[in-house]
């Protein structure tokens, strides 16, 4: 049997791959219903489509009855354990860990930075030719919460490290101490709240951070306090968010939402003291130099039978590290 590998970037643009499969390119198309480009039952390693439909990334699961490696080029592999009873036993899921960290924890900073300093009221104002000079709350100084401290928290931290800040606290699923000091483990979220000035969400979405920002967590938040969430949409309560930033208490920005896309219409759009952009984390001109070397560095371990990287979980059998760890190896 031929063993072949799907890769969603074209296989000759991509430096190092080695010898010993055929390299096959599916992304899906256009429309998502671009036809497999082999027969399923000889892919080896599947190379989830980027940025596509969720029905496009599992439609070939359940035909890749001999698929030994399921490689996403997100951090977060929530669309593939929301389909693991598709896919067969044995199978090592592995998230993009390296690939994400650095535009991803760009864009934190930039939606904290902009939020604080009334970067959108600047724009609309330009829009209208308007002057419109204002006294805005600098970063230097304010207390931050990192709520999902794995490879993206820790590159948010040290992003702000420059910013002169008071105080940095970190929250991940268990305690443990690093060369930056303390991580609190999630348990202690709650009290940990009232003393920050900015919270960034970057865990992971489980079953456990789904809707971990409702609206008790929102309540224990500082007056004026900014929430930023660049982790998925669901891991926030909409609706007890909306009703945190319709009394003006708080602000927000969100790079994710629940529902995703945000449909015309959603109250979300004109919520006040909130920015959005549209899940644009990790997609930039830093994701294919790092999603190619990834490729060819996993493939090159499946080959020679050496540990792959960043396994996040066996189907049909346990998790790796103790458990899905998804959006940013919390």
């Amino acid at each position: 049997m031929t063993a072949d590998a799907w890769l969603p970037i074209p296989p000759e643009e991509i430096e190092g791959l080695p010898e010993g499969l055929r390299y096959l390119f599916w992304d899906g198309g256009e429309d998502g219903e671009q036809a497999f480009p082999g027969d399923p039952a000889d892919c080896a390693v599947y190379v989830v489509p980027y940025m596509k439909r969720y029905s496009v990334k599992v439609r070939p699961l359940k035909q890749l009855t001999h698929v030994q490696v399921i490689q996403t080029l997100t951090a977060g592999v929530d669309d593939m354990t929301g389909h693991l009873s598709s896919i067969v036993p044995g199978v090592r899921l592995c998230n993009a860990r390296g690939v994400h960290e650095s535009s991803t924890a760009e864009l934190a900073l930039a939606l904290t930075l902009a939020s604080l300093r009334g970067i959108p009221g600047f724009v609309r104002a330009q829009q209208e030719e308007r002057w419109a000079s204002a006294f805005h709350p600098s970063l230097a100084d304010k207390s931050v919460l990192i709520v999902g401290y794995g490879a993206i928290g820790a590159a948010i931290e040290d992003r702000l490290t420059p910013f002169e800040l008071a105080r940095v606290a970190r929250v991940a699923r268990s305690e443990r101490t690093t060369a930056r000091g303390l991580v609190h483990p999630i348990t202690e979220v709650l009290s940990l709240l009232p003393d920050a000035d900015v919270v960034i969400i970057c865990t992971p979405l489980t079953g456990a951070t789904r809707g971990l920002v409702n609206a008790g967590f929102l309540a224990r938040m500082k007056d004026g306090a900014l929430l930023v969430n660049v982790a998925r949409g669901p891991v926030v309560d909409t609706k007890a968010l909306l009703a945190e930033l319709e009394t003006g208490r708080i602000t927000a920005a969100l790079d994710v939402t629940d529902p995703e896309p945000l449909p015309p219409g959603h109250p979300l759009w004109r919520a006040p003291g909130l920015l959005i952009s549209p899940h644009v984390g990790g997609p930039s001109s830093a994701f294919l130099p790092r999603a190619k070397r990834l490729l060819a560095d996993q493939i090159t371990r499946f080959v020679n039978r050496e540990p792959l990287r960043n396994v996040i979980l066996t189907t049909g059998g346990g998790t790796a590290g103790g458990g899905t760890t998804g959006v940013n190896g919390q």
